[in-house]
């Protein structure tokens, strides 16, 4: 474990995400405590701020700041990461079942498809889609609507 010099401090902050997903922030501070101008207390000693300890707290402040900022960018690309990731193994899970299901044509880039289920447990590509099959369709379950995209993976529409 490494430890921190002196007048820095530690916050950690926990978060649950509503999906379940935990979150954890942890930001070094710097704690400048000496940056008033004056003595803090009436029996406190005269405090002089120098040239040096201005430029420092300064430098500290801005640099916490930008840093702060740009922790916070990039926590936000690795949530956006994670849901884009999450949607292309949708992507993929649908395809492979797709992929094993009976397909008594070749579909076309773009188009919209239905997915459906049958009673024995095999899943069926149709063109037809659940609403102009009527009230009853042939199959068990209607599961999805889907479009082959450009790199051959099925998307939900």
């Amino acid at each position: 474990m490494r430890s921190r010099p002196k007048g820095y401090l530690k916050v950690t902050q926990k978060h649950a995400r509503p999906d379940g997903l935990a979150l954890t922030n942890v930001e070094i501070y710097h704690k400048q405590l000496s940056v008033l101008p004056y003595s803090a207390s009436v029996s406190g000693a005269v405090i002089k701020p120098n040239e040096q300890g201005l430029i420092r707290h300064h430098a500290l402040t801005a640099m916490e700041e930008q840093t702060n900022m740009q922790l916070t960018q990039i926590r936000q690309q690795i949530e956006l990461l994670a849901i884009q990731a999450k949607e292309i193994q949708h992507r993929k899970e649908l395809s492979m079942i797709i992929y094993d299901a009976k397909l008594g044509f070749a579909p076309v880039i773009g188009q919209t498809y239905y997915l459906y289920e049958k009673s024995d447990e095999t899943h069926l590509v149709s063109m037809i889609g659940p609403k102009e099959w009527g009230l009853k369709g042939p199959y068990k379950n209607f599961i999805a609507a889907v479009v082959l995209l450009a790199d051959h993976t099925w998307k939900e529409i």
